[in-house]
């Protein structure tokens, strides 16, 4: 008795065929390489330009925070040069002031604490911070 199938359509390794081998099988689809390339491409774009922009986000806060950082490092250095009449206290509030002979000098009175009496132009309000740096209020 002969068999009925022809060799030629059979293999020994169905799973390595490009389509489904027999009715219950999963079914393939082949697809362009182009399509699957470019969908590829399209999702690593996306996420990535996600991720660089997190980045970027990330990047600009920083930089705001070492401007305000350098800020401080600059008033904390006019202060410094200022006339300090008494010994400040980490995070009290103290008050600047500008003389008439262009110095500075620092104040434990606000400038409606001083009235009219004041002659000299108030600056700015300032805090001691813990690490010795003053922050502008």
């Amino acid at each position: 008795m002969e068999n009925p199938i022809d060799k030629d359509k059979i293999t020994e390794a169905p799973s390595t065929l490009p389509y489904a081998h027999h009715v219950g099988s999963a079914i393939i689809k082949p697809t362009e390489k182009g399509v699957v390339r470019s969908r590829a491409m399209s999702a690593m774009q996306e996420q990535t330009t996600i991720q660089l922009n997190q980045i970027k986000k990330q990047i600009e806060l920083l930089a705001e925070q070492a401007k305000r950082i350098q800020k401080r490092v600059e008033v904390s250095e006019k202060i410094y040069q200022a006339d300090i009449g008494f010994e400040p206290t980490a995070g009290h509030i103290y008050h600047l002031y500008e003389k008439q002979d262009g110095t500075w000098m620092l104040s434990l009175l606000s400038p409606i604490e001083w009235g009219s009496k004041n002659s000299y132009e108030f600056v700015s309000s300032v805090r001691l911070m813990a690490d010795h740096t003053w922050e502008l209020l």
